[in-house]
């Protein structure tokens, strides 16, 4: 798991019943994904040379998403901030039966040109490279999150099936009591001076209450930005009485799937910047047992070099 983060997308693949290897840079993200997952997450800024601990029989990542945003400035591969290089020469070098990479839908914008120039550099390998912008309250997360994903294969790739389509999991759902035993700190309901300023916020971009949450309908996407400051970017949940107020870190790890017995290491900022940046579990899983499958149906059997768990963790929307 290259740009692993916290372990959202290793979550899913350790439910699936395989064995993780994670690289990240950040010390709280690569603590959170220790105290977690496999012990084995290696602190490393990677680069082009960096040496992989074992011979993967697949390799996964998210490689940094800045560059792609679409409100970011789109620089592609002009930004220093871009991962790619490394998870494809990750590929180059040690040939996994099968890469996945996700990404902001960004990347099929005004950098599309770049996006067509890493799926050939994976054809060259002899891949077969297909993608789709999935959104995670199909799968059964409680989130309208679109992202990219894109598998490189050697031929018999399924996409998971969409199970939420006319019935997505609410904000309700996923926070239930705790949406109103949160409510005792104080410090997170917008006073009269917030709820001033995010209305002359919503006025200038021409839309109403945009950021609020209700508990009958799916979240809006989470990220590191709308969840951890107070600003009219922010998340809000609306409660039945009409207050709102900001979300909790547990609150934001519900919204992206995390079970509850999963703990974040580091400062509140740092959490929800890994709740944030993270792959939801939920939709991690789903696209894991399609990898699982991929490799029962090319192999019959499965290889020991698949690293799969004889129990997988547990991991399923019962999340309290």
């Amino acid at each position: 798991d290259l740009f692993a983060g916290c372990g959202g997308f290793a979550l899913g693949f350790e439910a699936a019943g395989f064995q993780t290897i994670g690289y990240e840079m950040l010390s709280d993200a690569c603590a959170t994904y220790r105290h977690n997952l496999s012990p084995s997450c290696q602190q490393v800024k990677l680069t082009t040379e960096t040496e992989l601990k074992d011979k993967p029989a697949v390799i996964i990542g998210g490689p940094p998403c800045q560059p792609f945003s679409v409100s970011g400035q789109q620089k592609g591969l002009k930004d220093s901030r871009d991962g790619f290089p490394i998870f494809l020469n990750a590929v180059k070098l040690y040939a996994p039966k099968l890469a996945i990479f996700e990404n902001v839908r960004g990347m099929l914008f005004r950098n599309k040109s770049y996006f067509e120039e890493i799926v050939n550099s994976l054809r060259n390998m002899g891949y077969i490279v297909e993608w789709e912008i999935m959104n995670a309250s199909d799968y059964g997360v409680p989130q309208k999150r679109q992202r990219l994903f894109c598998v490189a294969h050697r031929g018999g790739w399924n996409w998971p099936k969409k199970t939420h389509v006319f019935a997505p999991l609410t904000v309700g759902d996923a926070l239930g009591e705790l949406a109103f035993s949160a409510g005792d700190d104080e410090g997170k309901f917008l006073t009269p001076s917030m709820d001033k300023y995010v209305k002359k916020y919503e006025l200038k971009s021409k839309c109403v209450r945009p950021r609020d949450l209700h508990l009958n309908e799916p979240s809006r996407t989470v990220t590191c930005r709308n969840l951890s400051a107070a600003t009219g970017d922010m998340l809000r949940l609306r409660l039945p009485d009409g207050r709102r107020r900001r979300l909790t870190v547990r609150e934001g790890a519900r919204l992206q799937s995390f079970p509850d017995w999963f703990e974040f290491v580091g400062s509140e900022q740092s959490q929800f910047n890994q709740v944030g940046n993270a792959v939801p579990p939920i939709l991690a899983r789903a696209i894991a047992d399609c990898v699982r499958m991929y490799l029962e149906g090319s192999d019959r059997s499965l290889s020991p070099e698949a690293d799969l768990l004889n129990q997988p963790i547990q991991l399923s929307f019962k999340l309290f």
